[in-house]
């Protein structure tokens, strides 16, 4: 491939503080896991956290302003930047107990629970359905915050607001016999919320759920919605009924994990899949000279193994197409949180 792939880059005139943030995030947490095996680079990768948080926020503003079209429509941040420098102070605190970082995700965390939330859907606006503390994907943090914080202080009155009252919010938008439900359900069980790609919401929430779970099994907790009663077990239960459905179990019999089982999607929507190998067609390919593969009605060439789609519509059907962007894209916030969500049932062999 040798059409454009530029890069871009944010800096003290440019700033990106949602990228910035959540680099310091990921390297604090990547510290953690290193620090029982390789005390010398968990350090590296705690100081290099450190600093990036400050970059991001000392020179604060939003990637949107600094490179604009080449992440809008698409891809903009629609929420602004101020959950994900919480999410990276959450994340230093959590890595390094300094109390500073605690300082900040306190001073802050009500700056965002006011915020009217959008979410993008195939570059237009959508008012996103539950709230912000029902939010967590690639631009909004705000339930991950609530679920990551609620480990340190559910035992805590002073410091639980309102991180879990917030985390337990989200619990009843998702249990579909609460009565403070926000979320739908298809006849065969998938969860489903407002916009495109529905899987990504599928994925990271029940990330959540096991994740919240394991901390209410630690504190001895339960979540009232009402008049139900979440216990660590129901979220466990809602979280594998998802997993299940992803994997094959349901109205299709079909696996939305592409090369998994025996029937999965065949047409998705991705270049590498669809366009043959360098071996097999050596000729310089041009920009739109893979439309004629794209245009197949037969299978992709490739099959891209382990990646997730956007999955099915609300009524439990699926169009095998590579024009059903939604349907048939796999994603890397799709993927990601998956991979948590399998580790957990895995290692319980559930």
């Amino acid at each position: 491939m040798d059409t454009s792939r530029k890069a871009y880059y944010v800096s003290q005139n440019n700033p990106g503080s949602e990228v910035s943030s959540e680099i310091a995030a990921a390297l604090a947490a990547s510290s953690i896991v290193f620090s029982k095996i390789d005390g010398l680079y968990a350090n590296v990768l705690l100081a290099r956290a450190k600093q990036v948080f400050d970059f991001a926020n000392n020179y604060r503003g939003s990637y949107n302003d600094s490179i604009g079209a080449a992440v809008c429509p698409f891809y903009c941040d629609f929420n602004g930047y101020m959950d994900e420098l919480i999410w990276g102070a959450t994340w230093l605190y959590k890595a390094s107990n300094d109390q500073n970082y605690w300082n900040f995700v306190k001073s802050n965390i009500q700056s965002i629970e006011s915020s009217v939330l959008f979410r993008n859907t195939n570059g237009f606006k959508v008012l996103a359905n539950g709230g912000s503390f029902a939010e967590f994907g690639w631009d909004s943090k705000h339930a991950g915050i609530n679920v990551l914080v609620s480990q340190g202080v559910m035992n805590n009155p002073s410091n639980e607001n309102p991180f879990v009252p917030n985390a337990n919010n989200l619990i009843c938008s998702l249990l579909p016999n609460s009565p403070t439900k926000s979320v739908t359900y298809s006849k065969g069980g998938l969860l489903f919320k407002v916009g495109s790609s529905n899987l990504q919401h599928a994925t990271s929430l029940s990330f959540l759920l096991i994740v919240y779970a394991r901390y209410m099994q630690a504190n001895n907790k339960v979540v009232q919605c009402g008049n139900v009663v979440a216990k660590p077990s129901d979220l466990i239960n809602l979280a594998k009924s998802q997993v299940d459905y992803i994997l094959g179990n349901n109205p299709l019999g079909m696996s939305y994990m592409v090369g998994y089982g025996q029937k999965y999607p065949q047409k998705i929507h991705h270049r590498g899949s669809t366009l043959p190998s360098i071996d097999v067609n050596s000729n310089r390919m041009k920009c739109r000279d893979g439309d004629k593969y794209f245009e197949l009605s037969t299978p992709n060439i490739n099959v891209l193994t382990g990646a997730i789609v956007g999955g099915p519509a609300d009524d439990d059907s699926f169009q095998d197409s590579r024009y059903n962007i939604s349907q048939s894209e796999p994603t890397t916030y799709i993927n990601a949180p998956f991979v948590g969500v399998l580790a957990y049932f895995n290692s319980n062999n559930m």
